[in-house]
């Protein structure tokens, strides 16, 4: 019999990876491409989701051919995606009616404040586990069908379609048969009740959002549909199993299967999870509560979440906005090359702060700069912020869970950055893990899509598969490592409220 294999689409904010893994959880294909960031105004962030699925497509195929893997020896295909993003689509055409709006985006931020004015603020938490924030789905689809000429209509008149980048790619590769998304992602959009897993009828009212445009929801692991074999992989329909948003399957991938396991993803934004088990733990500390994952029949799982918006991105920043280096792996060497970070500390509130802070009008912010300050200093600031960032969630995830974390097992591109681990593990005080395979994201949705075909028979034999690469202990004194964050909170201080002084 044929070895078989499991194709994994990550479909994420700056690009789109395809990894294809075998049996025992290895990496045996591999494609990358970016796509376009559009910025058609201040904060405001959009993608052209044509784009995305083109050029996902385009790296499937590289992927198989660089491989040499067929797609008849594809067992299933797992997705996961950059979350809250948001797509609007037409049903006969398949094309994208406007520009998908990122996640990052703040535009409704002002529709939020109306909300949290209104005193509804309590109620949505109640409903959806989340904050009001401009971060997620919902007030995004209002703001299309509010601003789009003609669009509200043709929602109600079933027209149009609603997905986040999960049900759009879902959409496409099942020939338009399938418009679904899963537990996860359903979870990030604003308008689902995470305790009675359904559309929330109230909350849809309140935005205005016609029901005909929402997806079906399903387990994060189960069949959603096949492959159209007259147009994708030859002559085989392959099955499409699973499905989660990206930080639900970095979680999944990262074998955090028991409550009081928690992983940081280092992406362009940074998003710490712990796993609650059956218990939606309800936070007292600005974080999420989200839905996690749900296997087939099982009972849904819960996670807490501190979802920090700038971290990776803000090392993109100083490469492409700044120019003041060429590659992100630069930024170990030029931290290195300080003692300390000498008093210069930045604030990355590039698109506003998130957990647990949550103001969308805090601004990124520079504090300590001399004449002696140099694009090292910069450097490290924006290595360290990660770091002081990921400790903000982390103690007030131990406020909300009464859970002391033993470890953090860390992931993402940024991981591979020795000095950032370290430092990480010092302003923490506890252990930083990193796994062998730092792709979790996409291994995550694999392991969801294989568990849904029988390719893999159970969690415990994908927790068998996790194995450490590097383990970072902390070496910093209590007293040193509380004197940074204490600084690092006051430099936050500084740069909230910042947009309101230009309305």
């Amino acid at each position: 019999m044929a070895e078989e294999f499991v194709l994994s689409i990550d479909q994420g904010t700056t690009g789109s990876t395809v990894l294809i893994f075998d049996h025992d959880g290895s990496i045996r294909g591999r494609a990358y491409s970016e796509f376009t960031q559009h910025f058609p105004r201040p904060g405001w962030v959009e993608h052209d989701a044509d784009e995305i699925w083109r050029v996902t497509l385009s790296v499937i195929g590289e992927a198989l051919e660089s491989s040499g893997i067929s797609a008849t020896d594809l067992n299933a295909i797992g997705i996961t995606n950059q979350r809250e993003t948001t797509v609007l689509w037409d049903r006969k055409t398949g094309e994208a009616v406007h520009h998908a709006i990122v996640w990052q985006d703040r535009r409704t931020a002002a529709y939020c404040d109306e909300l949290k004015a209104r005193g509804l603020e309590q109620k949505v938490r109640e409903k959806t586990g989340l904050v009001i924030d401009a971060y997620f789905s919902g007030t995004k689809v209002k703001w299309m069908l509010d601003n789009v000429p003609g669009l509200r209509q043709r929602a109600e008149n079933g027209e149009i379609a609603f997905g986040t980048i999960d049900s759009w790619l879902v959409w496409h590769l099942t020939g338009g048969k399938s418009h679904v998304t899963d537990y996860s992602n359903a979870s990030r959009t604003l308008l689902y009740n995470i305790f009675e897993l359904q559309w929330d009828d109230e909350l849809l009212e309140l935005m205005n959002i016609p029901k005909e445009i929402l997806p079906e929801v399903k387990p994060s692991s189960c069949v959603y549909g096949h492959t159209d074999a007259g147009k994708f992989f030859g002559t085989r329909d392959i099955p499409v199993s699973g499905i989660a948003g990206d930080q639900q399957a970095a979680l999944f991938g990262q074998a955090c299967y028991s409550p009081g396991l928690a992983k940081n993803t280092y992406g362009t934004g940074s998003f710490v999870l712990m796993n609650t088990g059956n218990e939606a733990v309800k936070s007292r500390e600005n974080l999420l509560t989200t839905i996690a994952w749900g296997v087939g029949d099982d009972p849904v799982e819960y996670a807490l979440e501190g979802a920090i918006f700038i971290t990776g991105a803000g090392v993109q920043w100083l490469r492409d906005g700044l120019g003041i280096i060429k590659t992100a792996a630069e930024t170990e060497a030029l931290a290195r090359s300080l003692p300390n970070n000498e008093g210069v500390y930045f604030v990355p509130a590039l698109a506003g702060l998130g957990a647990p802070h949550w103001d969308p009008y805090a601004r990124g912010t520079l504090l300590g700069a001399t004449r002696g300050t140099t694009r090292a200093h910069l450097a490290r600031a924006v290595l360290e912020s990660m770091c002081y960032q990921t400790r903000d969630v982390v103690e007030a995830m131990e406020r909300d869970s009464g859970i002391h974390l033993k470890e953090l097992r860390c992931d993402g591109g940024a991981s591979a950055n020795r000095f950032l681990m370290e430092f990480q593990a010092d302003i923490l005080g506890v252990a930083v893990e990193v796994p062998k395979i730092s792709e979790t994201t996409a291994l995550g949705a694999a392991y969801l899509a294989g568990l849904a075909t029988g390719f893999w028979e159970s969690r415990e034999e994908l927790a068998e598969k996790w194995q450490l690469s590097e383990r970072y202990a902390p070496s910093m004194g209590d007293s040193a490592r509380n004197a940074l964050q204490e600084r690092w909170l006051k430099a936050v201080d500084r740069a909230k409220g910042w947009a309101t002084d230009d309305d």
